[in-house]
């Protein structure tokens, strides 16, 4: 099979590495992988480094850049499936619908309906298949007036890292002058208000009452690492917050990390939630968008009700002052992974529903 897969985004999400996982994975079944990806996007240069076929285009006006160059790529070639990963991935084809047809799949990675505007439906209805992250997130594109039989789940995957060792641990650990006796709790996320970053925050004060050497590590980048560092400061727990920033080995932060902790609200299903369990920590979330989907509170991880620093700190506290019971649940979320959301069904998944696709045409 000959896969084209188009995403026009100009940074590195989850989304990104999830189509890097899924490059990968149909490679590896024998398949004809291409991207489609702009020229300056972190995506595109990680693509090209593992050897994969990577078209470029320019990010000025992405969209129709990319429709420009999809264009071109169609009249050399032809494809199987295509599959569009952002909403402007998606205009682009639909904007040159004329010329292909291969079945059009859209990705959909957002806990928000469709919007009403008449070319957001009209590129969506023209997808053969919306692949959606969650059931959540499936519900609300059917809420939004696609047929439910157009709609398919394909949840997030993510690469089963070895066990952590006490010495990988006290490595990673070392880069951040944490010591073997203090205690680091983790967040990692794109900095914006739905992420909740700021709830944890202020969850820290109450939890430095009781464990004078616990920090937090802020791990990511965005709009909102300044407020954030202002709020440290303001709350006076400079000295308790790693603000890392943007880290390229996101694995050596969650090594490092003793417990994490996932405060955002409504999030479509979480992937950097996915890599903390699959490296076993133990995890504290809010129940709400994709995330029950993953979390079963008290057996696998615990859940909060809202991204509240009272709930946070008070979760927080239980769980550090039992550490038998977060080694059993980070057991279990290591295992909850391993079974559900490991990369290798990522795609076998998404291959299923290429398959389902293609034998109805």
């Amino acid at each position: 099979m000959r896969i084209l897969h188009l995403d026009t985004r100009p940074d590195w999400r989850g989304g990104q590495q999830q189509i890097l996982l899924t490059l990968r994975g149909l490679r590896e079944r024998g398949h004809d992988v291409q991207l489609m990806v702009r020229r300056d996007s972190p995506l595109a240069q990680r693509a090209i480094v593992e050897g994969f076929s990577v078209h470029l285009f320019s990010s000025k006006i992405a969209r129709w850049q990319a429709a420009l160059c999809l264009r071109e790529i169609l009249h050399q070639q032809t494809f199987d499936i295509l599959h569009a990963h952002d909403p402007h991935a998606l205009t682009a084809a639909w904007l040159i619908r004329a010329h292909y047809r291969a079945p059009l799949v859209a990705a959909r990675r957002v806990a928000y309906p469709l919007s009403r505007a008449p070319l957001s439906r009209a590129r969506y209805r023209a997808a053969r298949c919306i692949i959606a992250v969650s059931q959540f997130v499936a519900d609300s594109v059917i809420a939004s007036g696609i047929e439910p039989q157009r709609v398919a789940v394909v949840y997030d995957g993510v690469d089963i890292p070895p066990a952590t060792t006490i010495e990988g641990r006290r490595v990673a650990r070392a880069r951040w002058k944490i010591s073997d006796h203090d205690v680091l709790l983790g967040c990692v996320g794109y900095l914006l208000p739905e992420k909740g970053q700021e709830s944890l925050l202020r969850a820290m004060p109450e939890i430095c009452k009781d464990f004078p050497s616990c920090r937090v590590m802020v791990a990511g980048d965005g709009p909102c690492r300044l407020k954030l560092q202002g709020l440290a400061a303001e709350l006076q727990i400079e000295d308790a917050v790693i603000f890392s920033g943007f880290i390229d080995d996101v694995d050596s932060v969650y090594r490092a990390f003793d417990l994490f902790v996932f405060p955002s609200l409504a999030e479509p299903l979480g992937s950097s939630l996915l890599a903390a369990m699959a490296h076993g920590l133990p995890a504290i979330a809010v129940a709400s968008g994709g995330v029950p989907e993953i979390i079963k509170n008290g057996r696998n991880g615990i859940l909060v009700t809202a991204p509240d620093s009272g709930e946070l700190a008070a979760a927080i506290r239980k769980m550090l002052n039992d550490r038998a019971a977060a080694t059993r649940l980070g057991d279990a979320a290591r295992e909850t992974v391993t079974r559900r959301f490991s990369a290798q069904l990522l795609a076998e998944n998404t291959l299923q529903h290429y398959h389902m696709i293609l034998s109805v045409r």
